[in-house]
């Protein structure tokens, strides 16, 4: 199938920007999964056309966040020079509607790892407890449900790579499978309310909990801060900031709590409602700088 797109959008960049981990390119294609299908996808020639198979138009428009409007994000976080950079470079990049279940997962997995890391951690996940399934003469496997991670065990998972990890993904999956939780209808939520009740889960502390608010709970005023955003803010937003706070936080790698929730709010209330986005643009602007040498 194809759809031609009457809205800025840049597959590759979208799904190569750190936002999401089950999706590979080969041969020119996306294979991607999520939830019950696996799908491949592609961008002809960089052009405004988008081909696919193993899904309808209707999942491609809410999966890739279609109907974002990119020009009223783009003036709305649009604030200083750097961001503006961010938002030249990566024109097209839009945020991905992930499964609120796997991104839960997939995030609490991903503590103190780098991508490659955690692409590999949900892969061997994946492999041992999911379904596996054939598509385009290849071997993909679902990710696992609810119930079969809640009635595995601790030992199990350690043996995908996850490490102390494991007891918390055993213990969050026995929660919702028990609790019969709903994850999708926290979308309803407030963003304060919805974050209020991800905390409850074992291993979600206020970073992991912003990533799946933003990646798959539509939240966008969310602003996950890691190691890249906290250098960012320090590198080109310091003079937003008091001089007491800033030097605070260049003494030491790590953020407490309440120095995590300060540059959250900041960020939300310097960008505003579309803070996730520039959150996205900004990380991926600072990563691919490293990348460069620059």
């Amino acid at each position: 199938m194809k759809l031609e797109l009457d809205v800025p959008f840049d597959l590759n960049l979208s799904l190569c920007c750190g936002q999401i981990f089950r999706c590979k390119k080969q041969d020119n294609w996306w294979y991607c999964i999520s939830e019950d299908k696996i799908f491949k996808i592609r961008q002809i020639n960089n052009s405004n056309c988008l081909e696919f198979e193993g899904i309808n138009t209707d999942f491609v428009t809410t999966f890739f966040g279609l109907k974002d409007n990119l020009t009223e994000i783009e003036q709305t976080v649009n604030k200083d020079s750097y961001i503006a950079a961010a938002l030249e470079q990566f024109k097209g990049l839009r945020l991905i509607r992930q499964n609120p279940w796997e991104c839960l997962i997939s995030f609490i997995c991903a503590t103190y790892k780098n991508i490659a890391a955690i692409e590999q951690t949900l892969f061997k996940i994946s492999q041992t407890h999911g379904e596996k399934k054939c598509f385009d003469d290849r071997n993909f496997w679902l990710f696992p449900s609810v119930e079969k991670l809640a009635r595995t065990s601790v030992q199990n998972l350690e043996g995908c790579g996850l490490g102390y990890r494991a007891k918390y993904v055993q213990a969050t999956a026995k929660r919702v499978y028990d609790e019969q939780i709903d994850l999708e209808c926290f979308k309803h939520l407030s963003y304060v309310e919805a974050k209020k009740r991800l905390f409850e889960f074992p291993g979600v502390g206020l970073k992991v909990a912003d990533c799946v608010l933003l990646f798959s709970l539509e939240k966008m005023k969310a602003f996950p801060v890691d190691i890249w955003i906290k250098r960012i803010l320090l590198n080109y937003y310091a003079d937003q900031l008091s001089q007491g706070f800033v030097e605070k936080l260049r003494r030491h790698d790590s953020l407490s709590n309440g120095e995590y929730e300060k540059l959250c709010l900041f960020a939300q209330n310097y960008f505003g409602d579309y803070a996730g986005y520039a959150q996205e643009y900004l990380y991926h602007y600072e990563r691919s700088k490293k990348q460069m040498g620059s």
